[in-house]
């Protein structure tokens, strides 16, 4: 049958968006803060594929979020695009390798089940196995001499990770736009902080970027903010959470190794076993997501807030 033959392409397709293009964009944001100031890039990034996203929705027929709606999407989305994926741009900007800095995108769900404890959620034991043994991934990956080179760098890329997913637990009690429109809402409003931001900070451009720094902001806007931001949308409606949310694992290896191989990046033997050790701490987290049965489906915006961060930090 035409469907059954096209499903599992599409399939492979999105996941491939979610694996590759989002592991990719650590390696696109340090190609364009060569050129570009670091919050002036992401704002700018931001605001152009929100308000792509924002017209498209309305096109086919969304309605306008409602002032209220607005001032949740506004909250969340300074928390999740300002705070979190701003402050990765600085940390590279800074000189925090690519591939480091992605893993924020691993420590996000650590982050995520401590601050749920704020909202009366209770850790299994073997959810605080696995935020114990995330901490020692932290504490050795800042023991490398990565992060030890740049210490600005290293809060940095810690504060991305904890502002994505205290956003993340909050954006659960909010009143947010339905659907994509919450992304596209959040996208707008964190472009404009982030454009804000910049100024405050005195950035302007010395001169005009070469062709690979407007190649990076076309691949941000495009591939990273709007193309993998519908693969995920998809995954959620169409596999389990936990396999939508399997990018925690895989983001980090692909950033890494396109540092390496095109950025000429270095990273130690330190930082390799402080990635495993995180990693297999978010597996640990992981395990009972992967064993649960389906569960009754949800909005597509209420599961993308409920994972471990929504979008991602980059």
């Amino acid at each position: 049958m035409p469907t059954s033959r096209r499903f599992p392409l599409i399939l492979i397709g999105a996941f491939f968006a979610l694996y590759v293009i989002w592991g990719s964009t650590y390696l696109v944001i340090r190609i364009g803060v060569a050129s570009w100031p670091p919050l002036m890039l992401a704002g700018i990034r931001f605001t152009i594929a929100g308000s792509l996203l924002y017209a498209f929705l309305r096109f086919r027929g969304a309605p306008a979020p409602t002032w209220k709606q607005w001032r949740a999407a506004g909250m969340i989305g300074f928390l999740l695009l300002a705070c979190g994926n701003g402050g990765i741009t600085l940390a590279e900007h800074a000189g925090v390798a690519s591939g480091v800095a992605a893993l924020s995108v691993a420590v996000v769900p650590l982050f995520t089940l401590l601050f749920g404890l704020l909202w009366g959620h209770r850790n299994t034991r073997l959810e605080w196995a696995g935020i114990f043994l995330g901490l020692i991934g932290i504490i050795m990956l800042n023991m490398g001499s990565n992060l030890q080179s740049s210490p600005y760098g290293a809060a940095l890329v810690i504060f991305a990770a904890a502002s994505w997913a205290f956003g993340s637990v909050w954006s659960k009690s909010l009143p947010l736009p339905p659907g994509p429109m919450a992304s596209a809402a959040e996208m707008i409003v964190a472009g404009g902080a982030l454009l804000l931001g910049s100024a405050v900070r005195g950035e302007r451009l010395e001169q005009m970027p070469p062709a690979a720094g407007w190649g990076a902001l076309a691949y941000l806007v495009v591939f990273g903010s709007i193309v993998a931001f519908s693969a995920y949308m998809y995954l959620l409606k169409n596999v389990r959470p936990a396999a939508a949310t399997s990018y925690c694992y895989v983001n980090p290896a692909v950033a890494v190794l396109l540092g390496i191989l095109f950025a000429g990046e270095h990273i130690g033997f330190e930082e390799c076993v402080a990635m495993a050790v995180i990693i297999s701490a978010v597996v640990l987290i992981g395990l009972p997501q992967w064993r649960k049965r389906p569960q009754p489906r949800l909005a597509p915006l209420e599961k993308e807030h409920e994972q471990a961060g929504s979008v991602r930090t980059g």
